[in-house]
């Protein structure tokens, strides 16, 4: 028996408890779901092969939902079937996803994995555990709180461009026709906004306001310069010049007649109405079921049991162990103390940009260095080009320093790490390598990258949503970098250790916030003693996780169990442990658990023992 598989009776006292979200009683009533069913008899005397085919349509039946109801999604991964529409945002739709997954959670859960390869009992119990993780969280009614200055509506809009196919007219077409949505969009947000201010679940103020600039900045643009005319910029040779001339004067009075004024109308709601009903405080547990719905997303993120007083205990030593590492570095360059090194670094002109393409340029070399490193470490390497862009201005101001955008399998997107230009003249050269690492290779653009390209996965199982395995993964890159050869300027090492610093910090102060009842300044207090980021930065990321509670805990549990399951391995192997074959089992099922992964590695181990012993 695995570790990672439910057993029937937990199954069934789950189901016993599921319930669709809570929604206006105008729209849906709260009703139970039917308790899980045990696999009749005939069920599980039935041939592995028709137990086979069953799994395999139900696992392409969740897909095709998955991609009809999120189009936005199916644009992103490169199908082109629901180009024209926009995701609904209605509480309808939230409830009638919630429902979907009920069924399938039940058919799922009726169709026994005794005797079938461990490849498909792995996807079985993957999609049962995803299935389960919808319903959980469907009691916090996460709907109601649909916005904020890293997600949402107002700031995925103006990245659709950036995944949408422009290739012919129908393309183009198709895109107007979604310009032609966004009142709606809005509308059903909107109501979405209304229901949780009666339902007393509202961000705090300090995040809408964030969203209000951000709206405010987009909604004040003119048609042909906004995000949302990007695609006028280059038409495909095939478009005729009528053609073109068609396209740009529709798509233009979209954008002039229902995009703007959209976000104009979302910015009044946000001013008037949103934000004077955003809550004071900044942590969740504000909210009246706040601290159980902050444990959710801490094991949701960390796919782990540790509790939040148990993950701020780890951030506090982990903060310990990266500042002592720091020290070492200041000391080998004739620096006094770890202060003492970052103003010097700060106040030298030779350790910053000069401009924002200056800065992109230090990444571009960093990616390219790293390129030919990568075989002797990999068996699986990304077919999928990489290329690194400036975030987009209208959401720099408030974004992460750098962040990652998956291409499209067939290579017609590339994947695309965006760096954060804004106020270029305060961001450091030597954090530089270490970002790069991350984001790019051997970080997220390798690992999403393998695992999209991986061959007999359902594809439910290609764009698993764990952050602990991807967000770990791209931690763990950054470490690997130096194991690799990497960081050889002893500022770019300190560069990696301030990177990994950063990630310790947060597993402090998101768990501050949200379960020790830290307020706004003592996050930034606790920022500015162990951190050596620029000011934009310890803004911005602050912000963040009062936003986005928990997902930042998931990068340095993640990178953690990676090193810990490494040292294993090399424990147990001695000599022949292999940094390729270790890295190729990581990647090769795909995003997984961490649970899950500490299985695949343990067997590995076993594996190459064995083969070892023989």
């Amino acid at each position: 028996m695995h570790r990672f598989f439910f057993s029937r009776p937990f199954l069934a006292a789950l189901g016993a408890g599921l319930c669709l979200a809570g929604t206006p009683a105008s729209l849906l009533a709260q009703k139970p779901l039917p308790t899980l069913p045990t696999p009749a008899a005939n069920a599980r005397e039935a041939p592995a092969a028709e137990r086979s085919a069953a799994l395999a349509a139900l696992f392409d039946e969740v897909w095709q939902d998955r991609l009809a109801h999120e189009p936005e999604f199916a644009t992103a991964v490169g199908d082109p079937r629901y180009n024209n529409r926009l995701n609904d945002h209605s509480a309808a739709a939230y409830n009638d996803a919630v429902a979907r997954g009920a069924g399938y959670l039940e058919r799922l859960a009726a169709i026994p994995t005794d005797g079938l390869p461990a490849a498909e009992q792995l996807s079985s119990a993957l999609l049962l555990r995803g299935l389960v993780e919808q319903q959980q969280e469907a009691v916090f009614k996460p709907w109601e709180m649909p916005v904020n200055q890293f997600n949402g509506l107002p700031v995925d809009l103006p990245q659709l461009p950036s995944t949408a196919p422009f290739r012919t007219g129908n393309d183009f077409d198709e895109y107007i026709a979604r310009m032609h949505a966004v009142p709606a969009a809005f509308a059903q947000v909107t109501d979405a906004i209304e229901a949780g201010i009666a339902d007393g679940r509202t961000p705090p103020r300090i995040v809408l306001e964030k969203v209000l600039a951000q709206t405010q900045t987009l909604a004040g643009q003119k048609p042909d310069a906004s995000p949302f005319a990007r695609p006028l910029g280059k038409f495909p040779p095939g478009i005729a010049a009528a053609e073109q001339e068609r396209i740009r004067t529709e798509l233009l009075a979209a954008i002039a007649t229902d995009v703007l004024p959209a976000y104009s109308r979302f910015a009044r709601f946000l001013q008037t109405t949103y934000i004077p009903a955003g809550r004071a405080e900044p942590g969740l547990s504000a909210l009246p079921d706040g601290a159980s719905y902050y444990r959710f997303r801490v094991k949701q993120s960390t796919t782990t049991d540790l509790s939040p007083a148990q993950i701020h205990a780890i951030g506090l030593s982990e903060v310990a162990r990266d500042e002592a590492e720091i020290l070492a570095i200041a000391h080998r360059l004739g620096y006094g103390d770890i202060a003492a090194m970052r103003t010097a670094v700060a106040a030298d002109p030779r350790q910053h940009p000069a401009s924002r393409e200056a800065l992109l340029a230090v990444y571009r070399t960093d990616l390219d260095a790293m390129r030919p490193r990568l075989p002797q470490y990999f068996g699986l390497l990304p077919k999928a080009p990489l290329a690194v862009e400036a975030v987009p201005a209208y959401s720099e101001k408030d974004q992460a320093p750098a962040y990652y955008q998956r291409g499209t399998p067939d290579g017609s997107r590339p994947g695309t790490i965006f760096i954060n230009t804004y106020d270029f003249a305060h961001r450091a050269f030597p954090d530089v390598e270490s970002i790069a690492y991350h984001e790019g290779i051997p970080g997220h653009h390798l690992q999403i990258s393998v695992a999209q390209e991986l061959a007999g996965l359902p594809q439910f199982r290609k764009y698993g949503r764990y952050t602990a395995y991807t967000e770990g993964w791209g931690l763990y890159a950054e470490r690997l970098a130096k194991d690799m050869g990497c960081y050889q300027d002893p500022y770019a090492d300190y560069g990696r250790l301030e990177t990994d610093l950063f990630r310790a910090v947060r597993l402090v102060v998101d768990t501050g916030v949200h379960a020790e009842h830290w307020t706004r300044a003592e996050m930034v207090d606790y920022f500015h003693a162990h951190t050596g980021l620029d000011e934009a930065t310890v803004q911005a990321e602050t912000d963040r996780y009062i936003a986005w509670p928990a997902q930042a805990l998931g990068y340095k549990i993640g990178q953690l169990e990676i090193l810990k399951l490494r040292a294993q391995a090399q424990a147990a192997l001695g000599a022949r442990f292999s940094y390729r074959g270790f890295h190729d089992e990581v990647l090769g099922a795909g995003p997984v658990p961490l649970d899950v992964l500490g299985t695949r590695v343990d067997a590995w181990i076993a594996a190459q023992q064995g083969g070892a012993a023989r």
